[in-house]
């Protein structure tokens, strides 16, 4: 693990540092509460806001800190739709984490030299003809040189962080530390499907070799493809815990950030059909859609890395989910609740009313499904989605609360909240319903971005 004294090593040492987070900042919400009990409606409407807010940002920033499956939870924690966040409040949390992402401490170049080294069986000198020792990207459980192959190809190696399989292993045996606190923040989140699933993808992201794998899968779905790209793997010097892949010259999402806005819209769309189309077309889901994950390379392509995180989807999943959205769009709420029963989303016995279920599913897609299309996001959708919401009829929370979430959906909920929130991020404007009717009701494409994807799938390509 890293030298920095912020970044925990040893068991006892995460163990304690997670477990002071949780008593700290139950304290607060319980403090809290106790406190609302004398304020007006109002106020104590105010203060909760506040309080979910240093709540979360703690949770997020103190995770963010500690590289491992710690990390990797402060990341989904920091996707999911609080209820009632100021809007500056879900920002700043939201640019805490990435500051946190893109500044992780880097691991002292000898030690991962000596790593390679160990995993190739032979010095690195004898392997690769040069390597910057200067890290070019650090995540949560490795980080990234740059290098030149012996036959002078360009490459990016992902190095593991030496002991970061140990640490993997305690953050996720002290996840239930965590998960009744994130219960009470977030009301409706199945924090028992989260942990299972994060327990199961995090150890697999541990093999590199796997990772190799899905990463040569994605990239043959989507080769020469005129708006995407995906870097090849060498295989011949990838290892479980190196992984070596072409080096794209690119920029990053800052940057995209700043561009115009009919760049930032055809950004905006590659990445929501990519992930998306990855679901249906390939059946995987990638959990790690967030924006470090997406550049834009030097052919106006945009190049997705890092497939670590993915689930394998059953035959035609995305196509069942897509029954959802068949019926929100033709108002049918006897389809809804057969469809959302049938994908495992209620349990037995359901007690709720279908109008309510069919009320809080419309409100949450309103954004891909309501005039005017194309729409712009911002910032401040997300929130402004999850304020239609608590203004529902009473019930609704107990009704959410009593969802069960499908193994299968765990990784895909996660990606399609953070495809959304990066749209959100680009300020975007996108025709989202021909999107949806296109991705998830399966309708011919009517962008111009649809149809030359339908024009390279219909020429044999992506297979």
């Amino acid at each position: 693990m890293a030298d920095d004294d912020s970044t925990p090593t040893s068991r006892l040492q995460r163990t304690a540092r997670l477990g002071g987070l949780v008593a700290g900042q139950g304290a607060r919400v319980a403090g809290g509460r106790a406190i609302d009990r004398v304020r007006s409606d109002d106020a104590k409407a105010r203060a909760q806001r506040k309080r979910t807010a240093a709540v979360v940002e703690q949770i997020v920033v103190q995770l963010g800190q500690m590289k491992g499956a710690a990390m990797k939870l402060g990341q989904v924690l920091s996707t999911i739709e609080l209820p009632g966040l100021e809007p500056e409040d879900a920002e700043r949390i939201k640019a805490r984490l990435a500051e946190l992402r893109d500044q992780a401490p880097r691991v002292d170049y000898p030690r991962l030299e000596k790593l390679m080294a160990q995993e190739w069986g032979e010095p690195v000198g004898r392997v690769m003809a040069d390597i910057d020792p200067v890290a070019v990207a650090a995540a949560s459980i490795g980080q990234v040189h740059r290098a030149q192959t012996k036959d002078g190809r360009d490459v990016a190696i992902k190095v593991q962080y030496p002991g970061i399989a140990e640490a993997v292993e305690t953050d996720l045996r002290n996840l239930k530390l965590l998960m009744p606190l994130l219960g009470r923040i977030a009301p409706g989140l199945d924090t028992k499907a989260l942990a299972r699933e994060l327990a199961e993808r995090i150890s697999e992201e541990l093999d590199y070799e796997l990772e190799a794998q899905s990463q040569r899968r994605v990239a043959r779905g989507w080769r020469d493809h005129p708006h995407v790209a995906v870097p090849g793997v060498l295989t011949d010097v990838s290892t479980r815990r190196v992984l070596v892949t072409e080096y794209v010259e690119s920029e990053g999402f800052g940057v995209m950030r700043t561009h115009d806005e009919p760049a930032r819209d055809r950004y905006a769309e590659v990445i929501h059909r990519f992930f998306h189309d990855t679901a249906g077309r390939l059946g995987l889901a990638l959990g790690d859609p967030h924006p470090g994950n997406v550049l834009l390379a030097r052919d106006g392509r945009l190049t997705f890395i890092d497939f670590g995180m993915l689930r394998r989807l059953p035959p035609d999943y995305l196509a069942r989910e897509g029954d959802v959205y068949r019926a929100l769009r033709a108002d049918d709420t006897g389809a809804l609740r057969r469809t959302m029963d049938e994908l495992g989303y209620l349990p037995p016995p359901w007690r709720h009313p279908d109008e309510l279920l069919f009320a809080y599913m419309r409100t949450a897609a309103a954004w891909m499904l309501d005039d005017p299309q194309p729409r712009r996001l911002s910032g401040t959708t997300g929130y402004e989605i999850a304020d239609a919401i608590f203004a529902l009829p009473a019930g609704w929370l107990d009704m959410v609360k009593s969802f069960t979430l499908p193994s299968e959906a765990v990784l895909l909920r996660r990606m399609e909240n953070v495809v959304f929130s990066v749209c959100c991020d680009l300020r975007a404007s996108g025709d989202w319903r021909a999107l949806a009717d296109e991705l998830l009701a399966r309708e011919e494409p009517r962008t111009v971005l649809g149809q030359e994807h339908a024009e390279w799938v219909a020429g044999g390509r992506g297979r």
